[in-house]
């Protein structure tokens, strides 16, 4: 995959996931991709002071990516 087909890749991920979180107060937005293979996110609003963030980032937002985007391999929240 080209570096544009990758960040489309997470873009449509991510497209899948933001309805999810805006429903609950908050949003997420891609901030870079290293490698090719390492996504750094951040979660806003609700998101940010929310309990199960981790639980989000891990189960759905990095499972959603490496879907769309097999050869990601790691999803990190940055502040």
């Amino acid at each position: 995959m080209t570096e544009e087909e990758i960040r489309l890749g997470i873009e449509k991920a991510l497209d899948e996931i933001r309805p999810f979180l805006i429903s609950d107060g908050g949003n997420i937005s891609l901030i870079e991709v290293l490698e090719e293979k390492h996504v750094k996110v951040r979660l806003e609003g609700a998101c940010v002071g929310c309990s199960v963030n981790q639980m989000t980032l891990k189960a759905g937002v990095e499972t959603t990516i490496k879907r769309y985007v097999p050869q990601i391999e790691t999803v990190e929240n940055v502040a």
